[in-house]
């Protein structure tokens, strides 16, 4: 049997006994009696299923359903994205540009429609990157808060956790190839225009302040040349 095969008929198991992640799988000589496979042709299988984070093997314990977190995605993505900045792409110009497509489609729709909680924690935020600009202090953890407060309105798991997926790959490829200039005050205006625009129920001015916050950021770095700061660890 391929070792497509294989992993794919792990996966229907894990579907169909409708396990949950954490949850043990069959021991090793169950799952090669199951399948009609090999010792290592079941081992190969569980392998390429933990690199996807479908599966879990902890070594002296067994094999459990995995996380199914994003983590693979996000290692593709910071990937791809240093490797073709290093072909000399615009790949972290193309990536901040996906994270905006997704975010402008969002947002109008959580215009006037976020509670007062949510709302009343935005602006804690927003505040506190106020304070923070005026120390000179970095605003990289609260404006992902921001992001991740905002977007959590929609009650939508799957989007919440792609969006912090966009976010994590940028930031950590941003991190390690290009120094982007900034300044805290047009980030903290922009945030709380984002802010205003939701809470007063006007999706064009959201989608105006979402489009203005990106197009800020793509300016600032396009205005560094793309040019690696550090080199990739």
């Amino acid at each position: 049997m391929a070792a497509r095969d294989l992993q794919e008929r792990i996966k229907k198991l894990i579907v169909d006994r409708r396990l949950p992640s954490g949850a043990p799988l069959p021991t090793e000589p169950e799952l090669m009696e199951y399948l009609g496979a090999s010792r290592n042709s079941v081992r190969e299988a569980l392998k390429a299923l933990q690199a996807m984070g479908i599966v879990e093997i902890r070594h002296g314990f067994g094999t459990y359903v995995g996380p199914m977190s994003f983590a693979p995605m996000i290692e593709g993505l910071a990937f791809r994205t240093v490797a073709g900045h290093y072909r000399g792409e615009d790949s972290l110009l193309q990536l901040l540009e996906l994270r905006e497509a997704v975010e402008t489609g969002l947002v109008s729709r959580l215009a006037g429609r976020l509670p007062a909680a949510d709302l009343a924690e935005l602006e804690a935020l927003v505040d506190r990157m106020d304070e923070e600009a005026a120390r000179g202090a970095g605003l990289a953890a609260t404006d992902r808060a921001f992001h991740a407060t905002l977007y959590r309105g929609l009650d939508n798991t799957l989007l919440c956790e792609v969006l912090e997926a966009f976010w994590d790959a940028f930031h950590r490829v941003q991190r390690d190839l290009v120094d982007v200039p900034q300044d805290p005050r047009v980030t903290c205006r922009q945030h709380r225009e984002i802010l205003d625009a939701v809470r007063s129920g006007d999706a064009l001015r959201a989608e105006r302040a979402i489009r203005e916050h990106f197009g800020n950021v793509r300016a600032r770095l396009s205005g560094t040349g793309g040019q690696p700061s550090v080199p990739v660890r």
